[in-house]
């Protein structure tokens, strides 16, 4: 490999000059807080467009995206046929609040992919779809407390923004200001993959539990994947104690497998949220159970959800051609050569320089963490050598590569990644770890 050319500067004038309105209009200048590269130093890029696996900032410059609008452009930015679907959804009506053929197609789409759903809810969001699966779960059960798990990323709602991951992690904020303690103590927060911290939990309140919140893989502290037999004991330990299982897909659905994690490890949850790829990046979340479970929501019961928009025609026309598109042969096995080629490359640059780095990966999911350990939940993230990787981000942006702004984040592949793409992104790499060690 030859070195590549590196840019003189980081951000250009064009997006520096938008971002200072922008911060003087929006609250860091952002609408997300992770988006604001506070993780990494410095000032975020301005994107004017995207195409396939590309996205193209205010100052002509390119990149190679591997954030994907966080997870939803598994077939790549600006698809024709995503597109098409859009124009003629918004020709007829951008929303109308009433049923549409289109939520009820993409509603069988996934419950024909997904077998622990029978029935299922849109919203706009996966902080919608979280906060209305846990909802749903203490009207069904009668039970207050929850348990998720400290790392794990599960929307601002605010009995989820305890030890949370992404920007939570990001800030080092694990609990966030305006959530009042009395429902804060609601959330119980036991370490990822510990399945005695669990049954521990259960043993003394189990009565009270009304569910167990979980990324199965999780995406929001970096990714990290479950122990062999940690997703099974959960399953194991609620239905014991009568608790609901809720497995937070918004991130993996539609990702890992056609029928997402759950899938791909075997594990049957009682709900699942969903969002993301579903909407084809549009705004969208979901969340579907079994039949007995869903029909508590109003108007057939008494748990109450709803949304003016949810179901909006633009993204259920979105999500259905991009799940038409997962149906293409080989589709899941072509992210998974890509995902083992990236992964690889990595750790091979990495030990020829000498640098400690875990390179997780599940799927077309992954996460460079500089440190020696792997990392196995929220402490051993947090271990990792954040300056190093905040290093590590700016000289892969110098070179071309667009990788997430904090090492707490997933980076994604699409369809549109080519293994052209991915030597580049290694070319870059190798460069890139020269320069830090």
């Amino acid at each position: 490999m030859t070195s590549m050319l590196v840019r003189s500067t980081r951000t250009g004038p064009r997006s520096k000059a938008y971002f200072e309105e922008a911060a003087r209009l929006l609250p860091g200048g952002v609408n997300s807080p992770v988006r604001a590269f506070r993780a990494v130093g410095g000032d975020p890029v301005v994107v004017e467009r995207s195409q396939g696996c590309r996205l193209y900032d205010v100052d002509g410059q390119s990149y190679i995206d591997y954030i994907g609008s966080w997870g939803p452009m598994i077939v790549g930015h600006a698809h024709p046929a995503v597109v098409k679907a859009i124009q003629e959804a918004a020709a007829q009506g951008v929303s109308y609040g009433a049923p549409t053929v289109w939520e009820t197609t993409l509603a069988r789409m996934v419950v024909e992919a997904i077998p622990s759903i029978e029935l299922i809810r849109f919203v706009n969001s996966g902080t919608e779809a979280t906060m209305s699966a846990i909802r749903l779960a203490r009207g069904v059960t009668r039970r207050d407390r929850i348990i998720k798990f400290e790392g794990c990323y599960h929307g601002h709602a605010d009995s989820l923004l305890v030890k949370a991951g992404s920007g939570a992690m990001t800030f080092g904020v694990p609990d966030s200001l305006g959530v009042p303690p009395d429902l804060a103590r609601l959330t119980m927060t036991l370490p990822y993959n510990n399945v005695d911290a669990v049954r521990s939990a259960f043993e003394s309140t189990g009565k009270e539990i009304a569910c167990v919140i979980v990324e199965p893989v999780v995406g929001n502290m970096g990714v990290v994947p479950p122990r062999p037999g940690f997703l099974a004991a959960l399953r194991e330990i609620t239905a014991a104690h009568g608790s609901l299982l809720i497995f937070d897909e918004v991130m993996t659905g539609f990702r890992l497998s056609k029928g997402g994690a759950q899938a791909l490890y075997g594990i049957q949850p009682d709900l699942t949220c969903l969002g993301k790829i579903i909407g084809g990046g549009l705004p969208v979340g979901a969340y579907g159970g079994p039949r007995g479970i869903m029909e508590q929501v109003a108007p057939l019961g008494g748990v109450y959800q709803a949304g003016t928009l949810s179901g909006n025609p633009l993204a259920m026309r979105a999500g259905i051609e991009t799940l038409r598109l997962l149906d293409e042969p080989g589709f899941y096995e072509r992210l998974e050569a890509k995902g083992k080629q990236l992964e690889v490359g990595l750790r091979e640059l990495a030990a020829k320089e000498g640098i400690a780095l875990q390179c997780q990966r599940v799927g077309s999911m992954c996460t460079p963490f500089f440190t020696e350990q792997p990392v196995l939940d929220y402490q051993t993230a947090l271990a990792a050598d954040t300056g190093r990787y905040g290093a590590f981000f700016w000289a892969m942006f110098e070179r071309g590569v667009y990788l997430p702004p904090s090492q707490f984040e997933a980076a994604f592949l699409s369809d549109a990644h080519t293994a052209a793409d991915i030597e580049t992104t290694l070319l870059a790499a190798k460069d890139a770890l020269a320069a830090l060690s």
